[in-house]
């Protein structure tokens, strides 16, 4: 089991910027590939961004280049997603993800190849 506990959300203006952590605990870190994704109300879950076990390859949803960055810190035992240019159609509870994979460098995209959620944490973006 891999235990995912998200924290930074909060309000902030349209523009703003926010720095989510996911931290794990349970399993060996970095045999994961890590990704965050979110929900809107009344919308489906939506993919933001992953990275690979290496921290070397990274994967965004297009909405989110040049706006987001997604890394880790395998010591710490701990994922990031920095988010920046803040807009209103970014609110959303924003969850991470675990997926185990053998290589040091797959970015896995799908939900489905996910094994372990957090709770997710609330982003509200005012306008």
């Amino acid at each position: 089991q891999v235990q995912l506990v998200e924290s930074g959300g909060g309000l902030v203006q349209s523009g703003g910027s926010l720095r989510l952590s996911c931290a794990a605990s349970g399993r060996t870190f970095s045999n994961y590939a890590m990704g965050w994704f979110r929900q809107a109300p009344g919308k489906e879950r939506e993919f933001v961004a992953a990275l690979s076990r290496s921290g070397s390859n990274r994967y965004y949803a297009d909405s989110m280049k040049g706006r987001f960055t997604i890394s880790r810190e395998n010591a710490k035992n701990t994922v990031y997603l920095q988010m920046s240019m803040l807009k209103p159609e970014d609110t959303a509870v924003y969850s991470c993800a675990a997926a185990y994979d053998s290589s040091w460098y797959a970015v896995p995209v799908a939900a489905y190849e996910y094994t372990y959620w957090g709770q997710g944490t609330q982003v509200t973006v005012s306008s």
